[in-house]
This record gives structure tokens, sequence and C-alpha cells, in this order.
């Protein structure tokens, strides 16, 4: 009789007891797919709860209470900056830990202080910079308005486009990039492309009055810089031609990949630009279905290769 067979005759209880202590082996095994002695890896329910509150902040009356006095509104904005910069604090001192544990192997406990000290200057800087994501996010608001002639209002593009939704989540992650937070950018940028089909990379720089219509299948890579007043419809790539290596064969990091958008250029449905050395010229309109490696001046259009159509009535078609 094989082990296999054995295994087959087991009583469940006892089969379980048999896989449970060869998952455990292969647990303690494989740093790669567990992190059990971390144990300040950023929460990513925590990390949710504190976008929930940045939206309340950024979309008061959209997310959360809607009828509030302006005495009440000030209290309430108070209220939610300490609860977010509290946890925020908690969560990115956690994300600069463990990026120390990962790159030199573990951390000194008495390291702690200097991790909560350098996160707390980390909270102080982005909360300030709330004011001006929330300019930015209005603009953006009223781009998608301008844009789409099947939106009502204002409003609906808040409750309802994936476009405004990812850009808004951008705009927060890419300011927590700037600062160097360790994994916090990515969560929250995965966690806009899950929802919205929508992958704008954190590091992506994205000027004001941005609009991503319809949106599903977009892909923003981390080096893009766009431009002001910039619309992109569904499909859309901006991604890079190749991944430099360095001497070693691994790849690097932190170069220019990907292209530049300057302002008010459109880039229609299924069109791929690629290149950190393509820039698209202000202006400029890239049809649909385009595949692009070159730059383009400024007020140009730029379309692909008519495809020739035919048409058959049934009869034909079925003699073809």
């Amino acid at each position: 009789m094989t082990s296999d067979d054995l295994k087959n005759e087991m009583p469940l209880e006892d089969h379980l007891r048999m896989v449970s202590e060869e998952l455990s082996v292969l647990i303690l095994e494989d740093d790669r797919l567990q992190h059990l002695f971390l144990p300040f890896l950023p929460d990513e329910e925590t990390v949710l709860w504190i976008l929930e509150r940045l939206q309340e902040l950024l979309f008061p009356g959209f997310h959360g209470p809607r009828e509030l006095s302006a005495p009440e509104v000030r209290l309430h904005v108070q209220t939610l900056l300490v609860e977010v910069g509290r946890d925020m604090k908690a969560q990115i001192a956690g994300a600069l830990r463990y990026a120390a544990a990962t790159e030199r192997g573990s951390t000194d406990p008495e390291d702690h202080k200097v991790f909560e000290m350098a996160a707390e200057e980390i909270v102080k800087s982005f909360t300030q910079s709330l004011p001006e994501i929330r300019r930015q996010l209005s603009l953006d608001v009223q781009a998608a308005y301008d844009g789409d002639p099947a939106a009502t209002h204002t409003d609906e593009t808040v409750l309802c486009y994936p476009g405004v939704l990812a850009i808004t989540i951008h705009r927060i992650a890419h300011q927590l990039y700037e600062l160097n937070v360790p994994l916090i950018p990515r969560m929250l940028h995965e966690y806009a492309h899950a929802q919205t089909g929508i992958d704008i990379h954190p590091g992506a720089v994205i000027g004001e009055s941005f609009f991503v219509d319809h949106g599903t299948g977009v892909v923003i890579g981390e080096t893009t810089t766009i431009g002001k007043s910039c619309k992109i419809y569904q499909g859309v790539t901006l991604g890079a031609k190749s991944f430099p290596v360095d001497e070693a064969g691994r790849l690097r990091r932190g170069v220019k990949r990907h292209p530049t958008l300057e302002d008010n250029v459109t880039v229609y449905a299924g069109a791929t630009i690629l290149g950190g050395d393509t820039r698209i010229g202000h202006g400029t309109t890239v049809n649909g279905g385009v595949f692009l490696t070159q730059s383009v001046p400024p007020n140009h259009v730029v379309r692909a290769p008519k495809v020739k159509t035919r048409l058959l009535d049934r009869g034909q078609w079925d003699q073809d």
C-alpha cells in the first residue's frame, strides 16, 4: 500500500493534523509568504480606515455625516484629523520600521522612538498638504463634469465616476510617496486599482484638472508626468519601452521609464504610449488604437492607419 493510499484511509482529523504539520513547516521555512515576526507591518484594514476618514475630509457630505452646522464642521474636521493623525502615525512608524528591518535584516528595539519621531514629522507634512489636495480634487471633479456630456452634475462625478475615485486615492498616495513612506502608498494604489480598474502608480506626477473617462484598463507607470487639463480614456497605457538593468543584471530602479504628457493632451481609448524619452506636446490629441514610442510636437493629432472595412450581406458572407 502506497503512502497516498494510507493518507486516503486516514480519519479526517488525523489527515488535517498531518496537513497542518506540513503547512507549519513550510510557513516557518519560507519567509516570502509570512511576516509572523514583524508585528509592525502596516495593517491593511487600518490603512483603508484612514482612507475613509480622509475621504470624509476631502468630500464632506459625500462621505460621513451630512447635516452639520458651521461650528459642527470645524469640530468634525478637528476630530477627524486627530483620529487620522494618530492612526497614520502608528502605521507610518510601522512601515518605516518594516523597511529598515527588511533592509538590515532586523531592527534594534531602541530604534522604535526614532521611527515614531520620523512618522510624526511625515504626518505633519502630509496633513499640511490636505488643503492643496482638496483644491486639486475640486478641479478634477470639474474636469470630469466638463469632459463628459453624460454627466448631469458635479455631484454625479463624485458619487459615481471611477476616474474621480482613482485620482482621489492617487493624490493621497502620491503625497505619501513623495514623503518616502514605504508600502502604504502602494497599498492605497492597489486598492484603487481593484476598485476601479485604473492602475496609477503613486509615483506618477499628475497636474490639476485631470480626468480619466470610463477608466477600465488604464495603466499609468511610476515615472509618468502628466500636465494640466489632460484627459485619458479607457484602455490607455502610459508605459515603459524596456526595463534597463545594471552590470549584475538587476533592474535599475528610479530611472525615467514612462512618457510625459504636456498640458491639454487627450489620449483616446486603447492608445499605448511608451518610453521615458517620449514627450507628447501640449494641445495634442492621440487617437484611439495608436501605438506610440516617439515624441510628438505640440498641437498635433496622432492617428493610426485606417483599417479597411468591408460590408457583406449574409449571402456574400456565406460565400467568402
